[in-house]
């Protein structure tokens, strides 16, 4: 059995980065989103660890994160 047949055990630098990327734009896409008129303007369900993880981002991180497939 060759060495490539294994699954990695851990991502690399680039799928790490994808994976923060693609994690920061979903929770930006269900923040963003504009309440309905007689709804709860608060039910918006998203991810509060991706939340604390985006505000202790510094901006030109967030900025490169949600650009991050425009390059």
């Amino acid at each position: 059995m060759a060495s490539d047949d294994l699954p990695r055990k851990r991502l690399n630098a680039d799928e790490k980065r994808a994976l923060k990327a693609a994690s920061v734009r979903t929770f930006v896409q269900q923040y963003e989103r504009k309440a309905h008129k007689g709804h709860d303007p608060n039910d918006r369900r998203y991810d509060r660890d991706t939340e604390k993880s985006v505000k202790r981002l510094k901006p030109d991180e967030l900025d490169r994160l949600l650009r991050d497939d425009e390059a």
